[in-house]
């Protein structure tokens, strides 16, 4: 057991104003489960490179241990899956199928060209061969992106055997399954916290319904102490007027007693304004990590029929490999329908299939003629130029657009960067706010989850239970799934 020392880290990428982080100081230890949380953009995939020492930063990082990262670059993916596996560990033979077991992946893998493997026997392999590697601390990044429901509980499982690590996820149950402490990135600071990550979620909404509770009193206090003050400073008006006024039935005014009173109310005052100059700075310093997840919405349109889309006898096959056949289902008005199987077994090809594109099938998927769709496609890759433009290609209100994606907690500055430049989860809040953006009577989104944060996962589902859309969606997210779906169609190819 050692320590890892963060002490007044300050960095920020070079030609920009703005620090991503700024005299931040804490430690952990290198023998915790370590999941690291934060709404995109706020630095998660920075601070694990500066662990890594690929930018040159104020501050000191100490660690008595070395550094791995998850995903790693696999030179040629032509090697063979144990060439791969061996180069990272230099583990031998036995000890690599001996941690593959422990991760469901058949032996036979390990003789076939990395570059064949499906996402999630790459992502096991990589994680294998990083745990056999002595005297590293993982650093492990989004492993979950693009692997199934089943593999992901058995990576889960695999890294809560496991210690030294910290795990970027956004996905609630896998986070819950493996780790011992968090690691969050707020808006104004990190903390660490034991527990995991619904522990963390709850002690989060204790904190921000106090600090949100507090907030209101002292915005009474206030009132109620600017409304006292004006009402001394009328009552030290009037008796400092009584000082200069007139004989009253022949008497002088007692202007000594007159000026004690003045002075007496002057106290007063001055008494109320430190309280209310405390309750003042009291006020300040709450909210500043409270989270904004304003209300989202789609837009659905009604139908005149209750039937959107029917496959009949529906196979699709790829080089004469049959993924599935025979499929027969439907999809009513209302439905929200998500397809779950493991990867490769055709769940991406129904979606692509119903959105358009050129998918080798037999039998027959069609929607109702008329059927407005909105598509969220896996791919973000091809999003280049500015917001303005793509919201000019889309059609999209540009208001409504850029109004979503302030509530998914993009930054103005954001909006005049070149998408290419974003990172993979504002990439997808993108596609997600033109989705939320756009008419339709059916919503097909193909993984909309992948990177994107725990906040903004809550608030999509939250605005798809408002709405109550027609959707056919793939998302290895569970607990969205189980939230989200009203019936699932399950591939078993």
């Amino acid at each position: 057991m050692s320590l890892i020392q963060v002490k007044n880290l300050t960095f920020a990428y070079e030609g920009s104003y703005d620090n991503i982080f700024e005299d931040v100081s804490f430690q952990i230890d290198t023998d915790w489960r370590l999941g690291f949380t934060g709404r995109n953009g706020r630095g998660k995939t920075t601070f694990l490179q500066l662990l890594m020492g690929k930018h040159p930063y104020k501050g000191t990082i100490s660690a008595s241990v070395s550094f791995d990262y998850f995903p790693f670059e696999v030179q040629d993916e032509w090697d063979s899956t144990i060439d791969v596996a061996q180069a990272v560990c230099g583990a031998e033979l036995w000890q690599v199928k001996k941690e593959l077991n422990l991760l469901e992946v058949q032996e036979d893998v390990l003789y076939r060209p990395f570059g064949t493997l499906s996402h999630g026997e790459r992502t096991k392999v990589l994680l294998a061969a990083l745990f056999l590697k002595p005297g590293n601390f993982l650093l492990i990044d989004e492993p979950t992106n693009h692997i199934d429901t089943h593999a992901r509980g058995v990576v889960s499982r695999y890294l809560n055997s496991k210690k030294g690590f910290i795990l970027v996820s956004h996905d609630r149950v896998f986070l819950d399954g493996c780790i011992d402490h968090v690691l969050s990135i707020n808006k104004t600071n990190i903390e660490v916290q034991k527990g995991n990550f619904s522990s963390w979620q709850a002690n989060k909404e204790l904190q921000d319904g106090y600090e949100l509770a507090e907030n209101e009193k002292l915005k009474k206090d206030i009132k109620r102490m600017e409304a006292a003050a004006r009402r001394t400073a009328d009552w030290s008006d009037k008796i400092e007027k009584t000082k200069k006024g007139q004989r009253v039935a022949g008497l002088k005014p007692d202007r000594g007693h007159i000026g004690a009173q003045a002075a007496k109310m002057m106290k007063k005052s001055k008494v109320a304004e430190s309280r209310r100059e405390r309750a003042a700075e009291d006020k300040s310093k709450l909210l500043k990590n409270v989270e904004q997840a304003d209300e989202l919405f789609l837009q659905p349109m009604q139908f005149h029929s209750d039937g959107i889309v029917e496959a009949h006898h529906l196979s699709v096959a790829y080089e004469g490999r049959a993924v599935f056949e025979g499929l027969d289902f439907t999809i009513k008005q209302g439905e929200r329908v998500v397809l779950a199987g493991k990867n490769g077994s055709g769940k991406s090809s129904i979606i692509k299939l119903l959105a358009g594109e050129e998918i080798p099938h037999t039998g027959t998927l069609r929607t109702a003629a008329g059927v407005v769709i909105s598509y969220v496609p896996q791919d973000t890759s091809f999003l280049r130029g500015s917001l303005d433009e793509f919201a000019r290609q889309k059609d999209l209100d540009k208001s409504l657009f850029l109004a979503i994606l302030r509530k998914l907690d993009f930054e103005r500055v954001q909006f005049e960067k070149e998408m290419e430049d974003y990172s993979e989860g504002q990439k997808k809040k993108v596609l997600l706010a033109m989705s939320l953006c756009q008419p339709a009577h059916l919503y097909l989104w193909d993984e909309p989850l992948n990177f994107i944060d725990v906040l903004s996962r809550m608030q999509i589902e939250q605005a798809i239970l408002n709405s109550a859309p027609t959707m056919l969606f793939v998302e290895h997210d569970m607990a969205f799934a189980r939230d989200i779906a009203t019936r699932e169609i399950e591939l078993l190819g």
